[in-house]
């Protein structure tokens, strides 16, 4: 029987060991997409305790605490942070077979090396303790991504954003990591948001441009692409809920738009149409900074209305959406390809029922010399734990050349997910060993050492940083 958080923790072979011992594990690492706030690290301010640090916006933990009945008051309301703390560890035993349960315990041992599991009985220790080491300069946001070994970090921006605290980490030589802004542009693919007249103010506002029709959308859109590109933008990202596709003129998009302005009420197909259209005019912008396109499919967002109006969206009641992607997506990629202006792009899916679709659109689209130039991207959101991990990537490596996967995104607000890189790094170390102890690859030690390295950090750090 093996022990919880040994070192062979999900290593079940020799080979995997070998591998993730004397290789992975040391590799530092490329967060080409998180959510991490950029004022939070160029502030650099203590965390007055370990709720602070762990449950706030913490949609995994509030979901699963939800689930285990646990009273709002003790996950978003008014609790005090010791009740919310005291309410998370007695929810934590009841955890078993959920990624939460390694995470927990991997984060408390990674950063405060604490190895007692969490629980009401331990509770109250394990909080002292944090909160007392929290205290320390060890403990700061910049430390707890230094000591996670972290040579890039690609946050989340809003096309709106100034960057201003892009600009101020720059210009901190004490903070070594390099930190990028990543253009979301979602505010202006939706449309029929009621947020989208407001947040059309703020473009025209930070972008000098006055947008009374479509031209003038994408002259502010291309305006910001300029902007973030001059402040070290890699990567644009894209939330595509529904990956429908409808190709229109220039004059009908325009239409579309203008009724928008109108405050008039647009169909589903006119809605699919603008976005189709405003998005292939994104992706010519990327391909000419040489930036890569992430795309972000499937989510069914906010299902809970009465919870949306208590607490506000994105609380933590999404799930996996249901709607056919493929043809949508292979008419978007051909579009942009059959203009030569196809950026690397990167696709995730949230349905794991997805998986074959997005390994063999892989290999549709390529350019010369680029490896992997269309990715399928790491198991996303649900699929981040380690069943969705393995499936993500053995369905990668039987459709497509898995040696080329650019690896884990952490995809989190929060600065203790880095150990989700070893979590995945585990299990890439496991896969792949078992095949070696299997018989069904070669024990060539240079092979699998490369092969092992690019996938943790070196096909990341050349996919997003070549130009």
């Amino acid at each position: 029987m093996k022990t919880f958080l040994s070192d062979a923790f999900l290593l079940t072979n020799s080979t995997a060991e070998k591998l993730y011992h004397n290789t992975m594990k040391e590799l530092p690492i490329f967060d080409y997409h998180c959510h991490l706030s950029p004022k939070e690290m160029f502030e650099n301010k203590s965390f007055e305790n370990i709720t602070q640090l762990w449950l706030a916006g913490d949609h995994y933990k509030w979901r699963a605490m939800r689930i285990h009945g646990v009273k709002e008051a003790l996950i978003t309301g008014d609790a005090s942070d010791w009740e919310k703390f005291e309410a998370w560890a007695e929810t934590v035993p009841h955890l078993f077979g959920n990624p939460l349960y390694h995470w927990t315990h991997m984060e408390l041992r990674t950063f405060f090396g604490i190895t007692k599991l969490l629980s009401p009985d331990t509770a109250q220790e394990i909080w002292e303790e944090c909160n007392e080491k929290l205290q320390k300069e060890e403990f700061t946001p910049r430390r707890f991504i230094e000591r996670s070994n972290v040579q890039f970090i690609g946050t989340t921006d809003d096309p709106t954003d100034t960057l201003e605290f892009h600009k101020l980490l720059k210009e901190d030589s004490a903070f070594e990591v390099e930190v990028a802004p990543t253009f979301r542009p979602d505010q202006a693919l939706y449309l029929e948001r009621d947020s989208f007249s407001d947040w059309l103010k703020k473009l025209e506002n930070v972008s000098g441009v006055t947008i009374q029709s479509l031209d003038g959308l994408i002259e502010a859109l291309q305006q910001r692409v300029d902007y973030f590109a001059e402040h070290g933008c890699y990567a644009s990202d894209h939330d595509i809920q529904l990956m429908a596709y409808k190709q229109l003129s220039k004059n009908e998009a325009d239409q579309i738009f203008t009724k928008r302005m109108n405050n008039e009420e647009l169909t589903s197909e006119e809605l699919i149409g603008y976005r189709s259209y405003v998005l292939v005019e994104l992706g010519k912008m990327y391909a000419n900074k040489q930036w890569v396109m992430q795309l972000h499919m499937g989510a069914l967002r906010n299902n809970n209305t009465y919870m949306k109006e208590q607490i506000g969206a994105d609380g933590g009641f999404d799930s996996i959406g249901d709607q056919l992607l493929a043809e949508g997506l292979s008419r978007f990629l051909d579009t942009l390809d059959q203009a030569r202006s196809l950026p690397r792009t990167v696709l995730y899916n949230l349905n794991p029922r997805d998986n074959y679709v997005l390994g063999t659109m892989t290999g549709n689209f390529f350019e010369e010399g680029v490896p992997g130039k269309v990715q399928f991207g790491s198991g996303w959101w649900f699929n981040d734990q380690y069943d969705g991990m393995v499936n993500q990537m053995t369905d990668l490596a039987n459709l497509g050349i898995l040696s080329h996967f650019i690896g884990m995104t952490t995809d989190s607000r929060s600065l203790l997910s880095y150990v989700r890189h070893e979590y995945f790094r585990r299990i890439v170390c496991n896969i792949i060993g078992e095949w070696v102890e299997e018989g069904k690859v070669p024990n060539d030690e240079n092979i699998l050492k490369q092969m092992v390295e690019n996938i943790g950090f070196n096909n990341a750090k050349k996919y997003f940083s070549e130009r």
